[in-house]
């Protein structure tokens, strides 16, 4: 039996992402999101238009992808509802976003210098992930105001502890990423803690800031 239902949102099993931007006075900024997909050594992010994770990136042209663990959720969940943008969009004040500058130090992560990119990775994140904007596509309809943007991994750096010894492959059991399916959070399959950023998730991006 099915029944037609029109759902809010489409996250059914995606990794969650923190990705790393740089913000015009230079700082990184952080912001946690699971709108992406992969293909080869590209990625396609679906970003908020007024998220400041998006004005970076197609600014700058430049982000890191950092693919967070299971054990990472909490220093998840400490970013939610915050955003790096000074003047908070009036959307995003509504469901309880606040400015906040030092994302590193309120999710309890550590910057981490890059090779070919300006934005920091974390380092708790074992794949993190440089890339470079190769294109974007604004997405505007009665659901979403958002940007599918096309990034290209110019460098992968993956934590010896997810690699299959002696091989340049990730280890699919030793890697367990955090998942966002819906509102919820899921790391080997079990669920964790709902996502505070549930209560005002209603498009892509949302949980980028």
């Amino acid at each position: 039996m099915h029944r037609v239902v029109p759902l809010k949102v489409h996250y059914y099993g995606t990794p969650v992402v923190i990705v790393s931007s740089t913000n015009p006075d230079g700082s990184t900024n952080l912001a946690p999101m699971s709108s992406a997909w992969w293909l080869g050594q590209n990625a396609v992010l679906g970003l908020g238009a007024a998220s400041r994770t998006t004005q970076n990136l197609l600014r700058t042209g430049e982000a890191v992808l950092n693919l967070a663990p299971a054990d990472l959720v909490d220093h998840v969940d400490r970013l939610a509802l915050t955003t790096g943008t000074p003047v908070v969009p009036p959307h995003k004040r509504e469901t309880g976003y606040r400015y906040e500058p030092r994302k590193f130090e309120v999710a309890g992560l550590t910057p981490q210098a890059s090779d070919l990119v300006a934005p920091d990775r974390v380092l708790e994140c074992p794949i993190q992930l440089e890339c470079r904007v190769a294109g974007s596509f604004r997405i505007e309809d009665d659901s979403a105001d958002a940007h599918a943007i096309h990034v290209q991994v110019v460098r992968a750096h993956v934590a010896d502890a997810v690699l299959l010894p002696g091989t340049h492959h990730v280890d699919p059991q030793a890697w367990d990423p955090l998942i966002m399916k819906f509102c919820d959070f899921f790391g080997d399959g079990q669920p964790l803690v709902p996502s505070r950023l549930a209560a005002g998730w209603q498009m892509p991006g949302r949980l980028a800031g």
